[in-house]
Protein backbone atom coordinates (compact mmCIF):
# COMPACT_ATOMS: atom_id res chain seq x y z
CA UNK A 1 0.00 0.00 0.00
CA UNK A 2 1.16 3.48 -0.66
CA UNK A 3 0.88 5.50 2.80
CA UNK A 4 1.78 8.79 3.32
CA UNK A 5 3.10 10.33 6.72
CA UNK A 6 2.51 14.32 7.47
CA UNK A 7 5.48 15.33 10.06
CA UNK A 8 8.69 13.78 10.87
CA UNK A 9 8.67 13.71 14.55
CA UNK A 10 8.23 11.14 17.33
CA UNK A 11 5.02 10.10 16.11
CA UNK A 12 5.25 10.76 12.85
CA UNK A 13 9.03 8.78 12.25
CA UNK A 14 8.06 5.81 14.39
CA UNK A 15 4.68 5.22 12.10
CA UNK A 16 6.36 6.08 8.95
CA UNK A 17 9.41 3.96 9.57
CA UNK A 18 7.75 0.68 10.92
CA UNK A 19 4.51 0.61 7.90
CA UNK A 20 7.45 0.80 5.89
CA UNK A 21 9.29 -2.31 7.68
CA UNK A 22 6.20 -4.47 7.21
CA UNK A 23 6.29 -3.94 3.38
CA UNK A 24 4.11 -0.89 2.49
CA UNK A 25 5.63 1.96 0.35
CA UNK A 26 5.79 4.95 2.92
CA UNK A 27 6.67 8.76 1.78
CA UNK A 28 7.24 11.20 4.67
CA UNK A 29 7.03 14.84 4.43
CA UNK A 30 8.09 17.43 6.50
CA UNK A 31 8.60 21.72 6.29
CA UNK A 32 11.88 21.65 7.83
CA UNK A 33 14.58 21.03 5.09
CA UNK A 34 17.36 20.26 7.34
CA UNK A 35 15.60 17.33 8.84
CA UNK A 36 14.76 16.04 5.75
CA UNK A 37 18.02 16.05 4.07
CA UNK A 38 19.24 14.45 7.32
CA UNK A 39 16.23 11.56 7.02
CA UNK A 40 17.39 11.14 3.41
CA UNK A 41 20.70 9.61 4.65
CA UNK A 42 19.10 7.34 6.53
CA UNK A 43 20.05 9.02 10.01
CA UNK A 44 17.61 9.64 12.37
CA UNK A 45 17.17 13.14 14.34
CA UNK A 46 15.86 11.56 17.28
CA UNK A 47 16.85 9.12 19.68
CA UNK A 48 14.82 5.96 19.81
CA UNK A 49 16.36 2.54 20.60
CA UNK A 50 16.16 0.59 16.73
CA UNK A 51 14.71 3.40 15.24
CA UNK A 52 17.97 4.47 13.39
CA UNK A 53 18.50 1.35 11.86
CA UNK A 54 14.87 0.50 10.86
CA UNK A 55 15.13 4.27 8.94
CA UNK A 56 18.71 2.82 7.22
CA UNK A 57 17.27 -0.57 5.94
CA UNK A 58 13.96 0.98 4.47
CA UNK A 59 15.52 3.64 3.10
CA UNK A 60 18.14 1.12 1.17
CA UNK A 61 15.28 -1.38 0.16
CA UNK A 62 13.42 2.09 -1.29
CA UNK A 63 10.44 1.63 0.94
CA UNK A 64 10.86 4.46 2.75
CA UNK A 65 11.32 7.67 1.42
CA UNK A 66 11.48 11.66 2.45
CA UNK A 67 10.60 14.66 1.06
CA UNK A 68 9.35 18.56 1.54
CA UNK A 69 7.37 18.33 -1.65
CA UNK A 70 3.71 18.03 0.02
CA UNK A 71 1.83 18.30 -3.19
CA UNK A 72 3.63 15.05 -4.65
CA UNK A 73 3.20 13.19 -1.45
CA UNK A 74 -0.86 14.03 -1.23
CA UNK A 75 -1.36 12.52 -4.97
CA UNK A 76 -1.15 8.80 -5.81
CA UNK A 77 -1.22 7.47 -2.30
CA UNK A 78 -3.81 5.33 -0.59
CA UNK A 79 -3.74 6.62 2.94
CA UNK A 80 -2.55 9.95 4.44
CA UNK A 81 -1.61 9.91 8.45
CA UNK A 82 -1.92 13.31 9.77
CA UNK A 83 1.38 13.18 12.56
CA UNK A 84 1.94 16.90 13.14
CA UNK A 85 2.49 18.00 17.32
CA UNK A 86 -0.30 19.68 18.80
CA UNK A 87 1.57 21.71 21.94
CA UNK A 88 0.15 23.63 24.56
CA UNK A 89 -1.08 26.81 23.72
CA UNK A 90 0.04 28.28 26.64
CA UNK A 91 -3.17 28.23 28.25
CA UNK A 92 -4.26 24.39 28.34
CA UNK A 93 -5.68 24.76 25.18
CA UNK A 94 -3.77 22.24 21.84
CA UNK A 95 -2.54 24.01 19.43
CA UNK A 96 -4.39 22.76 16.12
CA UNK A 97 -2.57 25.12 13.66
CA UNK A 98 -0.42 22.19 12.22
CA UNK A 99 -3.49 20.10 11.97
CA UNK A 100 -5.88 22.43 10.21
CA UNK A 101 -2.97 23.91 7.81
CA UNK A 102 -2.23 20.49 6.98
CA UNK A 103 -5.91 19.45 6.31
CA UNK A 104 -6.13 22.41 3.58
CA UNK A 105 -3.07 21.46 2.18
CA UNK A 106 -4.70 17.67 1.51
CA UNK A 107 -7.96 19.17 0.40
CA UNK A 108 -6.29 21.83 -1.88
CA UNK A 109 -3.87 18.86 -3.78
CA UNK A 110 -6.87 16.32 -3.61
CA UNK A 111 -8.85 18.54 -5.42
CA UNK A 112 -6.02 18.09 -8.58
CA UNK A 113 -7.24 14.68 -9.25
CA UNK A 114 -10.13 12.10 -9.00
CA UNK A 115 -8.97 8.92 -6.60
CA UNK A 116 -10.47 8.52 -3.33
CA UNK A 117 -8.44 9.22 -0.42
CA UNK A 118 -7.93 8.21 3.40
CA UNK A 119 -7.15 10.45 6.15
CA UNK A 120 -5.96 9.52 9.36
CA UNK A 121 -5.48 11.95 12.15
CA UNK A 122 -3.21 10.71 14.34
CA UNK A 123 -2.17 13.76 16.10
CA UNK A 124 -3.55 14.00 19.26
CA UNK A 125 -6.58 16.42 18.96
CA UNK A 126 -9.28 17.29 21.55
CA UNK A 127 -12.50 15.65 21.32
CA UNK A 128 -14.61 16.90 18.21
CA UNK A 129 -11.50 17.89 16.13
CA UNK A 130 -11.65 14.87 13.71
CA UNK A 131 -15.50 15.85 12.59
CA UNK A 132 -14.17 19.32 11.95
CA UNK A 133 -11.45 17.80 9.36
CA UNK A 134 -13.65 15.96 7.82
CA UNK A 135 -15.79 18.19 7.19
CA UNK A 136 -12.99 20.69 5.71
CA UNK A 137 -12.22 17.92 3.36
CA UNK A 138 -15.98 17.23 2.45
CA UNK A 139 -16.02 21.01 1.52
CA UNK A 140 -13.71 20.40 -1.15
CA UNK A 141 -13.82 16.58 -2.08
CA UNK A 142 -17.48 15.39 -1.47
CA UNK A 143 -17.87 11.61 -0.67
CA UNK A 144 -14.11 11.28 -2.17
CA UNK A 145 -12.28 11.23 1.14
CA UNK A 146 -12.33 9.29 4.23
CA UNK A 147 -11.38 10.08 7.35
CA UNK A 148 -10.63 8.49 10.94
CA UNK A 149 -9.13 9.17 13.95
CA UNK A 150 -6.21 6.66 14.90
CA UNK A 151 -4.54 7.75 18.42
CA UNK A 152 -0.76 6.84 18.91
CA UNK A 153 0.32 5.08 22.59
CA UNK A 154 3.49 5.13 22.02
CA UNK A 155 6.36 4.89 24.93
CA UNK A 156 9.58 7.20 24.47
CA UNK A 157 12.10 4.70 24.78
CA UNK A 158 9.91 1.58 23.81
CA UNK A 159 8.47 2.81 20.80
CA UNK A 160 8.92 0.47 18.19
CA UNK A 161 7.59 -2.23 20.50
CA UNK A 162 4.65 -0.56 21.16
CA UNK A 163 3.75 0.28 17.54
CA UNK A 164 4.38 -3.85 16.49
CA UNK A 165 3.22 -5.19 19.54
CA UNK A 166 0.44 -2.83 20.75
CA UNK A 167 -2.15 -3.72 23.33
CA UNK A 168 -5.27 -2.69 21.39
CA UNK A 169 -5.09 -0.44 18.24
CA UNK A 170 -8.05 2.38 17.89
CA UNK A 171 -9.83 3.57 15.12
CA UNK A 172 -12.66 5.96 14.86
CA UNK A 173 -14.47 6.63 12.17
CA UNK A 174 -18.16 5.93 10.90
CA UNK A 175 -16.94 4.86 7.46
CA UNK A 176 -16.99 1.59 6.04
CA UNK A 177 -14.18 2.65 3.48
CA UNK A 178 -12.20 3.67 6.25
CA UNK A 179 -12.41 1.03 8.23
CA UNK A 180 -11.63 -1.68 5.82
CA UNK A 181 -8.03 0.32 5.03
CA UNK A 182 -7.44 0.60 8.68
CA UNK A 183 -7.85 -2.89 9.02
CA UNK A 184 -5.44 -3.92 6.27
CA UNK A 185 -2.84 -1.54 7.63
CA UNK A 186 -2.53 -2.99 11.00
CA UNK A 187 -3.49 -6.64 10.21
CA UNK A 188 0.32 -7.81 10.87
CA UNK A 189 -0.06 -6.06 14.16
CA UNK A 190 -3.20 -7.78 15.42
CA UNK A 191 -2.02 -11.97 14.88
CA UNK A 192 -1.67 -12.37 18.24
CA UNK A 193 -5.15 -11.78 19.27
CA UNK A 194 -4.64 -7.59 19.90
CA UNK A 195 -7.65 -6.20 19.34
CA UNK A 196 -9.00 -3.45 16.75
CA UNK A 197 -11.06 -1.51 18.50
CA UNK A 198 -13.54 0.45 16.27
CA UNK A 199 -15.42 3.73 17.58
CA UNK A 200 -17.06 6.51 16.69
CA UNK A 201 -14.27 9.42 15.98
CA UNK A 202 -14.95 11.84 19.46
CA UNK A 203 -14.65 8.51 21.47
CA UNK A 204 -11.50 7.78 19.88
CA UNK A 205 -10.11 10.96 20.69
CA UNK A 206 -11.25 10.48 24.03
CA UNK A 207 -9.55 6.94 24.51
CA UNK A 208 -6.27 8.62 24.32
CA UNK A 209 -6.93 11.73 26.58
CA UNK A 210 -8.60 9.17 29.33
CA UNK A 211 -5.38 6.83 29.10
CA UNK A 212 -2.84 9.75 29.32
CA UNK A 213 -4.82 11.50 32.19
CA UNK A 214 -5.20 8.11 34.07
CA UNK A 215 -1.44 7.32 33.79
CA UNK A 216 -0.96 10.54 35.24
CA UNK A 217 -3.08 10.35 37.87
CA UNK A 218 -0.90 6.98 38.90
CA UNK A 219 2.03 8.91 39.33
CA UNK A 220 1.03 11.98 41.11
CA UNK A 221 -0.72 9.85 43.90
CA UNK A 222 2.48 7.83 44.07
CA UNK A 223 4.04 10.82 44.50
CA UNK A 224 1.48 12.52 47.06
CA UNK A 225 1.88 9.16 48.87
CA UNK A 226 5.58 9.53 48.98
CA UNK A 227 5.55 13.20 50.35
CA UNK A 228 3.37 11.58 53.58
CA UNK A 229 5.63 8.64 53.77
CA UNK A 230 8.49 11.27 54.13
CA UNK A 231 6.34 13.37 57.12
CA UNK A 232 5.30 10.04 58.75
CA UNK A 233 8.50 8.06 59.03
CA UNK A 234 7.13 5.59 56.24
CA UNK A 235 9.28 4.21 53.27
CA UNK A 236 7.62 4.54 50.07
CA UNK A 237 8.87 1.45 48.62
CA UNK A 238 7.95 -0.73 50.87
CA UNK A 239 4.44 0.84 50.37
CA UNK A 240 4.71 0.59 47.00
CA UNK A 241 5.23 -3.06 47.01
CA UNK A 242 2.24 -3.33 49.59
CA UNK A 243 0.07 -1.81 46.32
CA UNK A 244 1.29 -3.23 43.74
CA UNK A 245 1.14 -6.80 45.04
CA UNK A 246 -2.65 -6.20 44.85
CA UNK A 247 -4.59 -7.32 41.38
CA UNK A 248 -6.75 -4.78 40.94
CA UNK A 249 -4.17 -1.74 41.40
CA UNK A 250 -0.42 -3.41 39.87
CA UNK A 251 2.75 -1.94 39.86
CA UNK A 252 2.94 -0.07 36.33
CA UNK A 253 3.62 4.38 36.82
CA UNK A 254 3.66 3.55 40.61
CA UNK A 255 7.21 4.84 40.98
CA UNK A 256 7.78 7.70 43.15
CA UNK A 257 9.82 10.41 41.98
CA UNK A 258 9.71 13.83 40.31
CA UNK A 259 6.80 13.58 38.48
CA UNK A 260 5.83 13.09 34.63
CA UNK A 261 7.35 15.07 31.84
CA UNK A 262 7.73 14.84 28.53
CA UNK A 263 5.20 16.05 25.51
CA UNK A 264 2.07 14.02 25.99
CA UNK A 265 1.44 14.10 29.82
CA UNK A 266 1.59 17.55 31.05
CA UNK A 267 -0.25 18.83 27.67
CA UNK A 268 -2.56 16.35 27.54
CA UNK A 269 -3.47 17.01 30.83
CA UNK A 270 -4.02 20.48 30.76
CA UNK A 271 -5.99 19.51 27.54
CA UNK A 272 -8.77 17.33 29.90
CA UNK A 273 -9.04 20.95 32.22
CA UNK A 274 -9.56 22.96 29.31
CA UNK A 275 -12.39 20.78 28.09
CA UNK A 276 -13.69 20.20 31.04
CA UNK A 277 -14.04 23.86 31.30
CA UNK A 278 -15.51 24.75 28.03
CA UNK A 279 -17.76 21.56 28.67
CA UNK A 280 -18.72 24.02 32.24
CA UNK A 281 -17.04 20.95 34.12
CA UNK A 282 -15.17 21.26 37.33
CA UNK A 283 -12.39 19.09 35.88
CA UNK A 284 -11.26 18.59 39.53
CA UNK A 285 -9.44 15.72 39.40
CA UNK A 286 -7.49 16.23 36.55
CA UNK A 287 -6.43 19.65 37.81
CA UNK A 288 -5.51 18.40 41.23
CA UNK A 289 -3.14 15.40 38.78
CA UNK A 290 -1.13 18.63 37.64
CA UNK A 291 -1.11 20.27 40.85
CA UNK A 292 0.75 17.05 42.70
CA UNK A 293 2.81 17.12 39.45
CA UNK A 294 4.23 20.77 39.78
CA UNK A 295 4.66 20.83 43.33
CA UNK A 296 6.67 17.63 43.27
CA UNK A 297 9.25 19.67 41.81
CA UNK A 298 8.84 22.65 44.08
CA UNK A 299 9.39 20.19 46.70
CA UNK A 300 12.61 18.31 46.16
CA UNK A 301 13.91 21.96 45.23
CA UNK A 302 12.79 23.07 48.69
CA UNK A 303 14.51 19.96 50.09
CA UNK A 304 17.61 20.90 48.24
CA UNK A 305 17.19 24.73 49.46
CA UNK A 306 17.02 23.76 53.19
CA UNK A 307 20.38 21.78 53.20
CA UNK A 308 22.28 23.77 50.75
CA UNK A 309 20.92 27.32 51.49
CA UNK A 310 18.60 29.85 49.51
CA UNK A 311 22.05 31.55 48.02
CA UNK A 312 23.88 28.72 46.32
CA UNK A 313 26.87 31.02 44.84
CA UNK A 314 30.28 29.30 45.02
CA UNK A 315 28.78 25.96 44.58
CA UNK A 316 29.15 23.70 41.74
CA UNK A 317 25.85 20.95 41.68
CA UNK A 318 26.01 17.96 39.59
CA UNK A 319 22.86 16.39 37.50
CA UNK A 320 22.82 13.18 36.49
CA UNK A 321 19.77 12.50 33.59
CA UNK A 322 18.81 15.40 31.28
CA UNK A 323 15.78 14.09 29.39
CA UNK A 324 12.87 13.50 31.10
CA UNK A 325 12.88 9.65 30.90
CA UNK A 326 15.38 7.21 30.21
CA UNK A 327 15.90 5.16 26.34
CA UNK A 328 14.97 9.28 25.11
CA UNK A 329 16.94 12.25 24.42
CA UNK A 330 13.79 14.45 25.03
CA UNK A 331 13.96 17.02 27.21
CA UNK A 332 10.30 18.38 26.87
CA UNK A 333 9.19 19.32 30.24
CA UNK A 334 12.16 17.51 31.77
CA UNK A 335 11.92 17.64 35.75
CA UNK A 336 16.59 18.16 35.14
CA UNK A 337 15.38 21.93 33.90
CA UNK A 338 13.05 22.87 36.33
CA UNK A 339 15.85 22.47 38.69
CA UNK A 340 18.79 23.49 36.54
CA UNK A 341 17.18 26.91 36.00
CA UNK A 342 15.92 27.35 39.99
CA UNK A 343 19.76 26.25 40.67
CA UNK A 344 21.24 28.79 38.44
CA UNK A 345 18.83 31.33 39.29
CA UNK A 346 19.94 30.77 43.42
CA UNK A 347 23.88 31.43 41.91
CA UNK A 348 25.01 27.85 41.37
CA UNK A 349 27.27 26.43 38.29
CA UNK A 350 25.54 23.81 36.75
CA UNK A 351 26.93 20.40 35.35
CA UNK A 352 24.62 18.27 33.57
CA UNK A 353 25.40 14.67 31.90
CA UNK A 354 23.29 12.45 30.04
CA UNK A 355 23.78 9.85 27.47
CA UNK A 356 21.84 10.84 24.95
CA UNK A 357 20.31 13.89 25.96
CA UNK A 358 23.06 16.74 26.48
CA UNK A 359 22.88 18.50 22.97
CA UNK A 360 19.33 18.71 23.16
CA UNK A 361 19.62 19.94 27.00
CA UNK A 362 22.59 22.70 26.31
CA UNK A 363 20.34 23.71 23.51
CA UNK A 364 16.68 24.43 25.92
CA UNK A 365 18.73 25.05 28.96
CA UNK A 366 21.13 28.32 29.42
CA UNK A 367 23.93 28.16 31.28
CA UNK A 368 23.66 24.38 32.45
CA UNK A 369 27.73 23.12 31.41
CA UNK A 370 27.55 19.06 29.82
CA UNK A 371 30.02 16.95 31.05
CA UNK A 372 31.40 14.33 28.57
CA UNK A 373 30.76 11.69 31.25
CA UNK A 374 28.75 10.88 34.73
CA UNK A 375 32.05 10.93 36.43
CA UNK A 376 33.16 14.23 34.73
CA UNK A 377 29.99 16.03 36.31
CA UNK A 378 30.16 14.49 39.49
CA UNK A 379 33.79 15.14 39.79
CA UNK A 380 34.15 18.54 42.55
CA UNK A 381 31.16 18.78 42.97
CA UNK A 382 28.88 20.18 46.44
CA UNK A 383 26.20 18.02 45.30
CA UNK A 384 24.62 15.73 42.85
CA UNK A 385 21.24 15.42 41.80
CA UNK A 386 19.59 12.40 40.25
CA UNK A 387 17.29 13.41 37.86
CA UNK A 388 16.87 10.71 35.27
CA UNK A 389 17.06 6.69 36.07
CA UNK A 390 19.32 5.46 33.29
CA UNK A 391 20.58 1.91 33.91
CA UNK A 392 24.22 3.61 34.22
CA UNK A 393 23.15 5.36 36.86
CA UNK A 394 21.85 1.95 39.35
CA UNK A 395 25.08 0.42 39.24
CA UNK A 396 27.91 2.99 39.50
CA UNK A 397 30.76 2.76 41.56
CA UNK A 398 29.54 4.59 45.16
CA UNK A 399 32.84 4.36 46.47
CA UNK A 400 34.82 5.94 43.96
CA UNK A 401 31.76 8.36 43.21
CA UNK A 402 32.57 9.56 47.07
CA UNK A 403 36.10 9.96 46.65
CA UNK A 404 35.56 12.17 43.34
CA UNK A 405 33.31 14.73 45.07
CA UNK A 406 33.67 17.38 46.51
CA UNK A 407 30.83 16.94 49.48
CA UNK A 408 29.71 13.38 49.36
CA UNK A 409 26.01 14.79 49.59
CA UNK A 410 23.23 13.37 46.62
CA UNK A 411 19.42 14.10 45.79
CA UNK A 412 18.24 11.01 44.82
CA UNK A 413 15.04 12.02 42.56
CA UNK A 414 14.67 8.38 41.13
CA UNK A 415 15.45 6.66 44.82
CA UNK A 416 18.51 4.81 42.99
CA UNK A 417 19.99 3.70 45.67
CA UNK A 418 19.85 1.77 48.88
CA UNK A 419 19.73 4.15 51.57
CA UNK A 420 21.39 1.47 54.31
CA UNK A 421 24.21 1.19 51.83
CA UNK A 422 24.64 4.98 51.31
CA UNK A 423 24.99 4.97 55.32
CA UNK A 424 27.79 2.29 55.36
CA UNK A 425 29.51 4.47 52.82
CA UNK A 426 29.11 7.93 54.54
CA UNK A 427 26.86 9.49 51.98
CA UNK A 428 24.23 12.43 52.92
CA UNK A 429 21.67 11.32 51.07
CA UNK A 430 17.82 12.33 50.29
CA UNK A 431 15.62 10.58 48.31
CA UNK A 432 11.50 10.42 47.70
CA UNK A 433 9.31 9.01 50.38
CA UNK A 434 12.11 7.32 52.60
CA UNK A 435 14.11 8.50 55.60
CA UNK A 436 16.55 11.03 54.90
CA UNK A 437 20.32 9.31 55.22
CA UNK A 438 22.90 12.01 57.20
CA UNK A 439 25.70 10.56 58.73
CA UNK A 440 25.54 12.22 61.85
CA UNK A 441 22.00 10.95 62.47
CA UNK A 442 20.71 8.03 64.40
CA UNK A 443 19.71 5.07 61.92
CA UNK A 444 16.43 5.17 61.96
CA UNK A 445 14.07 1.64 62.79
CA UNK A 446 14.17 -1.08 60.58
CA UNK A 447 10.56 -1.28 58.64
CA UNK A 448 9.01 -4.82 59.41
Amino acid sequence: MKITIVGTGYVGLVTGTCLADTGHHVTCVDIDVDRVAMLQTGESPIFEPGLNELIERNVALARLSFTTDANAAYNDTEAIFICVGTPDSGDGTPDLSGVLSVTTAIADAAAHHEDDVLVIVKSTVPVGTTDAVAARLRQTLGDRVSVANNPEFLREGDAINDFTRPDRVVCGTHDDAAKAIVNEIYAPYLRQGHPLIMVDPRSSEMIKYAANAMLASRISFINEMAMLCQAMGADIEAVRHGLASDHRIGGQFLHAGLGYGGSCFPKDVSAVIDMARKAGLPGTLAAAIDEVNQYQREAFLGRIHDRLGADLSNMTIAIWGLAFKPRTDDVREAPAATIATALIDAGASVTGYDPEAGKAFAAATADVSIAASAWDAATDADALIICTEWREFRAVDLSRLHTVMKTPIIFDGRNLYNPQKMRELSFEYYSIGRCDVVPSSPEPPLLA
